[in-house]
């Protein structure tokens, strides 16, 4: 009951819009209380400050280099260029697709998702208004492009969901290909489908744009204050995004199981193998390469670049922060005596297929925290160990285990609570009511469809 009471006001809390720095270390004290613990200075310090900075440890300069890159994407106006030029190749015809396929690309190209939402914004309001589309549903085409496929799916994503179960399966970037294509086309073309059948509903109904008092004519993002004077073009836009695409697996595949890092084995170094840190090496320094050749492309044309670079920085700290909140929290929720009930119940469903239940253990955890990378965090530092070992003496392989755990973490996270959705609807100038059910559609029901399809698949079949 003391866990439950914490999660429901955590949601609730969190919804109202209250800072989840604040919420996390509050409710998570409160769970002790309740649950009759004295030990509540132990369990802050020792806890949830651990699980905290086990978290930063692991993957801050994936947020830091992720947040600095995306900045310079939209300073430069390449973001905007990828963007214009996808619309104007697809047509105004097909607003809804055009916007989620401009999503698509700068995502899977590194851009972060909160980068994507300002900068295709603008985009959306444009073709919507054009194409006489209702303007409540830009949120869902954004987050369909931005948040589901290029998020969880697709082989080789340079998203925190993809990273995260890397140490803890010895896999990389690119696990289980097939499958993850298999789940990002029925994530695109179901949540493609209901977005457009919304649409012509709407149109049906003689709904149309709509007038939106709070739309203002946003300037172009690189010549607003700090880019380039002039947009760059296409073929420039995309060489830092199929930068990192490319590098990714050339650094996953090729370069880094070459190196000698017998050296890992050090206490010095953590006593790991080269599998434990392979993905998340292959991500840095693809990253990073990517904004060291975006800095070199313009640098005749920055106007401040000291100030797109400081800028990105502070965008990492607020999104690593929470979420690194949220998987304190949830290692103090692991630590009570309580949470063993829940543990065993999750561990007992279909003890002879570990994907299941890792599929559940990660929606559950990631519906609670309205976060795909806290929920994930969370629920594989819990139980992904014993997932790994019932999966090795059940033959399942650890890159089905990891794509299914980067999967499950897209579903239930996008509940009403989940802090990207209140921003993004923010950023629009809509509100729940308006647009969360579209939202809901393209986020939640359809990435878990594709969750069953990829359980039933990888079940049958096995990775591939």
């Amino acid at each position: 009951m003391s866990i439950l009471i914490s999660l429901a006001l955590l949601m609730y809390l969190a919804y109202r819009g209250i800072s989840v720095l604040v919420l996390a270390p509050l409710l998570a004290m409160l769970a002790v209380i309740l649950g009759g613990d004295t030990r509540l200075l132990a369990m802050y310090t020792q806890v949830f400050m651990t699980g905290l900075g086990g978290f930063l440890v692991k993957y801050f300069p994936l947020f830091l280099l992720g947040a600095i890159f995306g900045r310079l994407m939209s300073d430069s106006g390449a973001a905007d260029t990828i963007a214009r030029a996808i619309v104007a190749r697809i047509g105004a015809q097909h607003a809804i697709i055009a916007l989620v396929l401009s999503c698509g690309l700068l995502t899977y190209g590194g851009v972060s998702v909160f980068v994507v939402a300002f900068a295709a914004y603008p985009v959306g309001v444009g073709l919507f208004r054009e194409a006489g589309i209702p303007k409540r549903l830009i949120p869902g085409a954004l987050v369909l492009g931005s948040a589901t496929f290029t998020m969880t799916a697709l082989p080789g994503t340079p998203s925190i969901q993809n990273a995260i179960p890397m140490p803890y399966f010895g896999t990389d970037p690119f696990a289980a290909p097939g499958l993850g294509v298999i789940a990002a086309l029925i994530m695109f073309a179901g949540g493609a489908w209901w977005l457009t059948h919304r649409a012509r509903v709407a149109r049906a109904a003689g709904e149309g744009y709509g007038t939106h008092p709070t739309d203002i004519v946003m300037p172009h993002i690189a010549g607003a204050n700090n880019g380039p004077s002039k947009s760059p073009s296409l073929v420039t836009a995309l060489v830092p995004v199929l930068l990192v695409i490319g590098l990714n697996l050339v650094f996953t595949r090729w370069v880094i199981p070459q190196m000698d890092t017998s050296y890992l084995a050090e206490k010095t170094f953590g006593g790991v193998t080269v599998n434990d840190v392979r993905g998340v090496w292959s991500l840095i320094a693809a990253i990073f390469i990517a904004i060291v050749v975006t800095i070199a492309m313009y640098w005749s044309r920055w106007r401040d670049l000291r100030q797109s670079i400081n800028e990105g920085t502070m965008g990492s700290l607020l999104p690593i922060f929470n979420t690194a909140s949220e998987v304190g929290y949830g290692s103090v929720i692991a630590a009570l005596a309580a949470f063993a009930v829940i543990r065993d119940a999750v561990m007992s469903i279909s003890p002879g297929n570990p994907l299941l239940s890792e599929a559940l253990a990660v929606n559950i955890m990631a519906g609670i925290t309205g976060s795909s990378s806290g929920g994930l965090s969370i629920a594989l530092n819990m139980l992904g160990k014993s997932y790994l070992e019932l999966a090795t003496t059940a033959g399942v392989s650890p890159q089905l285990l990891h794509r299914v755990a980067a999967i499950a973490s897209g579903g239930l996270d996008s509940l009403p609570h989940n802090g990207a959705i209140i921003t993004l609807l923010a950023i629009c100038h809509l509100t729940h009511r308006e647009s969360y059910l579209d939202i809901f559609v393209v986020s939640v029901v359809v990435p878990l469809l594709a969750l069953i399809a990829l359980l039933a698949l990888g079940t049958t079949f096995g990775a591939f």
